[in-house]
């Protein structure tokens, strides 16, 4: 009996113990996507578990986690916004507004792979779109788009044609039902986006032949708060810890192996673009954080002018 004893007070400290350390943990949590086939925000999240265990030694225990149910973009910065929310941190290509409403992390999370862009279209639409050798010619096309995605503040300053819709999964829909011609994508979203609704809607497949790209990072997010500031203060020293180490490097390089899998790059026509949406903040002389795609991209034919 007095063993029996002796391991109860042991469970019951080890349990005290436990939920101190709990407790003493800072929370991280971020939006769950709003479809679960919706994988596209996976590397970040597992990007930002390494970089706050990289410094757990000197910021001390952390949990991350995932809001319980589905959050779209807009709610999920007004959620961040507000210091209080059901979700503190965001993963977010940068615009003006978002950086006026939150704090950013000016760390380019994927070297700024998400500002190279191709275009998911109905198969019908390849024979017209083959034939896109300018800039202007491509704004005959519709293109599909969410209000809130910075792409759209780029591409309504460009002079392009839009048909906004805030609802992802209806943007696929509608694509299908000939509402707009174009959804442009990163080349990072497109081949799993492909995948997930291949079955439902055979008629969409990449476009073949264009590439746009414009300098366009994306920053982890948190609020503008002291707490907000906190966090951002760690998880900046967490990502230049796996800088350092090589880990950032290594982490990137298998995703962008595993998302480029099956995306046709070589031959594309490029249109170079610039992107009003971009403040100061961003790293631009700083190489490291800057994909190039020179080496997939050696054997294009020539890259076109953005006019």
């Amino acid at each position: 009996m007095c063993n029996f004893r002796r391991l109860i007070v042991v469970f019951l400290l080890l349990f005290a113990a436990r939920s101190v350390f709990a407790q003493g943990a800072t929370s991280f949590v971020y939006p769950a996507p709003e479809n679960p086939d919706d994988q596209r925000h996976t590397y970040y999240w597992e990007l930002l578990d390494a970089a706050l265990a990289a410094n757990q030694d000197r910021f001390g225990p952390y949990h991350l986690s995932a809001y319980d149910a589905p959050m779209n973009y807009s709610r999920a910065i007004a959620e961040v916004e507000t210091g209080k929310g059901r979700v503190n941190i965001v993963a977010r290509a940068t615009n003006l507004d978002l950086e006026r409403r939150l704090l950013p992390i000016s760390i380019p999370l994927d070297k700024g792979l998400l500002g190279f862009r191709i275009f998911m279209i109905r198969k019908e639409s390849q024979a017209a779109l083959s034939k896109v050798h300018k800039l202007d010619e491509l704004k005959h096309f519709r293109q599909g788009m969410s209000p809130q995605w910075t792409d759209a503040r780029i591409m309504a300053q460009l002079g392009f044609p839009l048909e906004l819709q805030e609802n992802y999964e209806n943007l696929f829909r509608m694509l299908t039902a000939k509402r707009f011609d174009l959804l442009s994508r990163g080349i990072n979203e497109v081949g799993a986006e492909l995948k997930a609704h291949a079955d439902a809607m055979p008629e969409l497949v990449v476009e073949k032949d264009l590439l746009l790209h414009y300098p366009m990072p994306r920053y982890f997010f948190v609020p503008r708060t002291e707490a907000g500031r906190q966090m951002a203060h760690r998880i900046e020293d967490g990502l230049m810890r796996l800088r350092r180490s090589g880990e950032f490097e290594r982490r990137y390089q298998a995703y962008k192996k595993a998302v480029l899998a099956g995306v046709h790059i070589t031959g594309r026509r490029v249109f170079e673009l610039g992107n009003p949406e971009l403040s100061a903040l961003a790293p631009l002389d700083d190489p490291y954080w800057w994909e190039t795609l020179h080496a997939e991209l050696k054997d294009t034919v020539g890259k076109s002018p953005a006019r």
